[in-house]
């Protein structure tokens, strides 16, 4: 067997500052992702867990806490009073997780946003289930502190799917709905001062604001300007007509 992968790395290089991916099916039939770092490559699989593996017989370590818990509850009357995540226990999870971070970065990438959701939406039960059991609050904000990154990836993937609809009302409430969820999030965990200095913040701002700068104007927003600028000009038959128009769509 050869090793070396220089040859692989040779014909495909890195490039600073850029998510570089790709997409294959494997010798086992398998469709697996690779990105290019600077030092060599990483490869997942596309679908699953990221590396493969079904730690405990389950899909992920996930599973097999969410199976401990209700093997907990069934053990105590249905209460899940006790039960706690330890040290150990949050660190495999979070480390999970990463795997998960890393492929739906790549998949971004890869214009592949419905696998974005799907894989954001699943680390988004993870920090949730951490956060409810974890054995303190300093093990629960350990991962808490990561769920802003978390959730910019998944807006991105979701006003990215809705401009695709040509959906730009649509996007823009999207994106208005996160920024005040993550502001929420920072009230919640007390802490506000970080909420103004968050860049997933900004970039969401920055993001809303080219939107609104680029969307198309809707056929009210059309006759209101065609409407000003015929008063403007004195054209009181066009302005008329407009106006006519402009019942019609309230109407409506």
């Amino acid at each position: 067997m050869n090793f070396d992968i220089s040859h692989i790395l040779d014909q495909w290089d890195y490039q600073p500052g850029q998510v570089i991916v790709r997409k294959f099916t494997g010798r086992d039939g398998v469709e697996k992702i690779q990105l290019r770092v600077d030092l060599g490559l990483l490869q997942m699989n596309a679908h699953g867990r990221p590396d493969g593996k079904r730690p405990f017989g389950h899909e992920s370590l996930l599973e097999h806490y969410q199976n401990q818990l209700e093997k907990y509850r069934a053990e105590n009357d249905g209460s899940d009073d006790g039960f706690l995540l330890k040290v150990e226990d949050c660190s495999k999870l979070q480390q999970e997780a990463i795997q998960y971070h890393h492929r739906y970065i790549c998949l971004f990438q890869l214009e592949d946003y419905e696998g974005v959701l799907r894989d954001t939406d699943r680390n988004l039960e993870v920090f949730d289930f951490v956060k409810k059991y974890a054995a303190s609050e300093d093990l629960a904000w350990a991962m808490q502190q990561f769920r802003p990154q978390l959730m910019l990836m998944r807006i991105r993937a979701l006003g990215t799917l809705a401009l695709k609809r040509e959906d730009f009302e649509g996007a823009i409430k999207i994106i208005e709905e996160a920024t005040e969820d993550l502001r929420q999030f920072y009230r919640e965990a007390g802490r506000m001062e970080l909420a103004e200095q968050s860049p997933e913040i900004q970039s969401l701002e920055m993001w809303q604001q080219d939107l609104q700068e680029k969307r198309p104007l809707s056929e009210r927003e059309q006759l209101e300007i065609a409407l000003k600028d015929a008063v403007q000009a004195e054209d009181y038959e066009k302005a008329a007509e407009v106006r006519d128009a402009l019942r019609r769509i309230k109407a409506d």
